[in-house]
């Protein structure tokens, strides 16, 4: 494990990470992170909204899927904004 995060590469992507500096690889990491916690989100507000009309099991899932359609194109296009300002 300490070989993996001291190579060049990995090294260089986990520091730029931490500073917050955007490239592709960084952004694709957001996108997931967002739409992971979106998804854990969803399914909350799914069971707290319909579980005791549809079940907890089924609203969950529904809100689990149906949460990140608002969350992807809107971290995309923050990403693409802040991408922008950092260029000036």
């Amino acid at each position: 494990m300490q070989d993996i995060l001291l190579t060049i590469t990995t090294g260089d992507f986990l520091t730029n990470l931490a500073a917050g500096e955007l490239n592709l690889a960084t952004e694709f990491v957001w996108l997931i992170t967002a739409t992971v916690l979106s998804m854990i989100g969803g399914a909350i507000g799914g069971m707290l909204l319909a579980g005791k009309d549809i079940g907890y099991q089924f609203s969950a899932m529904l809100g689990a899927l149906f949460a990140p359609a608002g969350v992807i194109p809107a971290i995309i296009i923050g990403l693409a904004i802040l991408n922008f300002l950092t260029s000036y």
